[in-house]
Formats: C-alpha cells, sequence, structure tokens
C-alpha cells in the first residue's frame, strides 16, 4: 500500500473545499436576508458548463469564472421573481430551480463533453512556494482559493460591522419592521439573491475549470446540497463555513487517497463517506433545537407582502 503524503492531501483539501465554500458563503447571505434558496445546487452545475464553455471557446479561464458568476446570478434572478414578486413557496421554488439547472445544463454542455479547461495557472509568491512543507500548502493555489477567504473575510466584515449588513440583518429578522423603517425589503433580498447565485455560479466553475477539469453532466454531485447543510452546520456564521467546507473538503480527499492507496474497503463505502460524515457531524451538532432557532434569521422563508 502506497504512503499517503499529508502536505499533499492538506493542499489538496483547500482546492477540494473551494466550490463548496463559496456555495455555502453565497447562500448565508442569502439566508442572512431571510431567504431560503434551495436551488444552490441547480446555480452551481449551471455556473460550471456556461464558465468551463466560455473558458473553453475564449481560451481564458478568468472569463469564464465571470460569466460563471454572472450565469448563477442570473438563474437566481429567476428564483428571486417568482419568490418576491410572484409569492410562491420559497422551498418549491428552490427545488424546481435545482432540477431545471440540472437539466438546462445537460442540454448546454452536449458539446463540451470531453474537452479539456484551459489551465488556470497558480498566484506567483516565488520563493515563498518553494518552501518546504508551507510552500504547497499555502503558497501553491490559483487564485479563487485565495479569493474564497478574502470573500469569507469581506462577508463577516460587512454583516458584523457595516451598516448595509446591520440593514441585511434586520430584513432577515423581521422584514415587516424594516418596511416600516422605510428600507426596501425586496430590493434588498433580491441582491442578497443575486450575491449567492453568483457564488454559487463560482464555486460550480471552479469544479470544472480547477478541481476537475472538464466537464460531465452532474458534477458537482450533491455539492449544493452540503453547502446548503454547511450554512445550519456554521449557525449562519462566516468563518465557521471554512471550517465546514474544509471538513467536507477533508473527507473527500482523504478517501479517494484511500482508495488510491489500495486499503481494503469497498469503494462504495469510501465514496459515500465524505456524505455520511458530514451528515453525523451536522446531527451531532444540531442536537440543541433551541440554539440552533436562536442562531437562525427570524424570518428565514418568509415571504414578505407589503401592506401599505
Amino acid at each position: 500500500m502506497d504512503a499517503i503524503n499529508p502536505v499533499i492531501l492538506i493542499a489538496s483539501l483547500i482546492v477540494a473545499s473551494t466550490p463548496i465554500l463559496l456555495a455555502a458563503l453565497g447562500e448565508l447571505v442569502c439566508e442572512k436576508a431571510g431567504v431560503l434558496n434551495l436551488g444552490v445546487e441547480g446555480m452551481m452545475i449551471f455556473g460550471a458548463i456556461c464558465g468551463f464553455a466560455i473558458a473553453v471557446e475564449t481560451e481564458s479561464p478568468l472569463l469564464g469564472f465571470l460569466c460563471a458568476a454572472l450565469a448563477g446570478a442570473a438563474l437566481s434572478m429567476i428564483f428571486g421573481v417568482l419568490t418576491q414578486f410572484l409569492l410562491s413557496n420559497q422551498v418549491a421554488t428552490g427545488l424546481a430551480l435545482t432540477l431545471f439547472g440540472l437539466g438546462f445544463s445537460a442540454l448546454v454542455g452536449q458539446g463540451y463533453v470531453g474537452l479539456k479547461a484551459p489551465a488556470t495557472p497558480a498566484v506567483p509568491f516565488g520563493p515563498l512556494a518553494d518552501l518546504p512543507v508551507v510552500g504547497p500548502i499555502l503558497f501553491s493555489h490559483d487564485a479563487m482559493v485565495y479569493a474564497s477567504i478574502a470573500l469569507v473575510a469581506a462577508v463577516w466584515y460587512v454583516l458584523a460591522h457595516t451598516r448595509a449588513g446591520l440593514i441585511l440583518r434586520a430584513v432577515g429578522e423581521s422584514h415587516d419592521a424594516a418596511h416600516a423603517l422605510g428600507y426596501k425589503v425586496v430590493r434588498i433580498r433580491l441582491l442578497a439573491i443575486a450575491f449567492g447565485g453568483a457564488l454559487a455560479g463560482l464555486g460550480g466553475a471552479y469544479l470544472s475549470l480547477v478541481r476537475v477539469p472538464q466537464w460531465t453532466e452532474g458534477m458537482t454531485a450533491g455539492a449544493g446540497w452540503i453547502a446548503l447543510a454547511i450554512v445550519v452546520f456554521a449557525s449562519w456564521r462566516p468563518w465557521r463555513i471554512v471550517l465546514g467546507a474544509y471538513l467536507f473538503g477533508g473527507i473527500s480527499v482523504l478517501q479517494l487517497n484511500l482508495q488510491a492507496a489500495g486499503i481494503k474497503i469497498p469503494v462504495e463505502l469510501l465514496s459515500m463517506s465524505p456524505y455520511v460524515i458530514t451528515i453525523v457531524v451536522l446531527v451531532l451538532m444540531s442536537r440543541d433545537r433551541t440554539r440552533t432557532a436562536l442562531n437562525a434569521p427570524a424570518a428565514l422563508g418568509r415571504s414578505f407582502h407589503a401592506s401599505s
């Protein structure tokens, strides 16, 4: 049995966690505004094919990521219009969005199966990348890895220390009170929905442009649902999103390494282990329902209708 290199394992963990981290962070902002969007999986895979297609056609991964963010935001606006203007049920609409995203991405991606994405270069850290242990783990990644951490810090700062963040949280806690104070609840929620869609699209594009990198139908493989679960696991706190994403990413990479090392455990058990362990951790973390209810935005999932 081949030995598992812990340095490569940790470096791979960071890459594997980035799509989940981006999608979960976007959903956190959306839920902080009181909107429960279960369409993360659909937005991720739509972003994956749009980003991949544009990157292949233009030979520019940067354009691919930008178009993936726009595609995710555009798809999220379908959800936004249906739930914020037509007042449709958020749970049912989110599920429909996921089904639509999966089907539409399969249609769009038919001509891109088997193609290889253009390489996304690593950020040039110079001699830092050559440092033993630390170099491969911290200084050998592409720009999106560092951008994802920067986005976590930015979201944390905005939510905790700015007026815009206070307004967003107020809308999520009591949309009627926010409306009475003169805030445009629907506009704020639409912006949060678009932001969540854009980050989900980026997460999907990271899968198809960096982690795989190729287009395969259904390649998100439940990543959007894990992102939704991680938001609850994180108690709607940005930095705990990082912990949850790295937990799932670490287990995913570990099971692949165990398969490659030839360990005598059925492949099916190893493949299902990231999902099972993540669910177990979520159950353990959610045992205190009172604490979970206190952390969740009070108006989460509730439709807003201005009576005046």
